[in-house]
């Protein structure tokens, strides 16, 4: 039971993250295209600042619901008498939601820092700057983020 749970709490907050990203990088930044350079970047700060606090969430509870589970069927295994080796699509996915994270750190303590002045001071190219260089970064962790359910479902 208490695996299913912290299953469930991994891939709960796995689809807020990777959801989230995909709706802001494919639907609402291009819908705010067309909005004045003060208000899209401003309202594009607000939504961001929202939503990564969200990720900060469901960041820490996949780390932790992720290394849970591998740390009960490794006790478990090793209780039964057996070896526990690590699958390797276990090990790809952990290894690339650590470099995930690394990334939304980026995003979130580096390049939102950025927006977040740019915003502050009205400076609009910066802000779409950092915007674009925030883009990017969404962009790598969404394509990590599918390659990470392709080969944990497909393995």
């Amino acid at each position: 039971m208490i695996y299913s749970i912290l299953k469930l709490a991994h891939l709960l907050s796995i689809i807020v993250w990777i959801g989230g990203m995909v709706f802001a990088h494919f639907f609402l930044r291009p819908a705010v295209a067309t909005i004045e350079a003060p208000q899209r970047v401003r309202l594009m700060h607000d939504v961001l600042g929202r939503f990564f606090k969200a990720v900060v969430y469901a960041a820490g509870l996949t780390l932790v619901s992720g290394l849970w589970m591998i740390a009960r069927v490794a006790k478990q295994t090793v209780q039964a008498g057996g070896s526990f080796q690590m699958p390797i699509e276990w090990t790809v996915m952990a290894a690339l939601g650590i470099v995930m994270v690394l990334i939304f750190g980026h995003i979130r303590f580096a390049l939102y820092k950025k927006l977040d002045r740019a915003v502050t001071a009205a400076d609009w190219i910066a802000g779409g700057a950092a915007l674009a260089s925030i883009k990017l970064w969404v962009g790598i962790n969404i394509a990590l983020g599918i390659s990470i359910v392709g080969i944990t479902l497909l393995a």
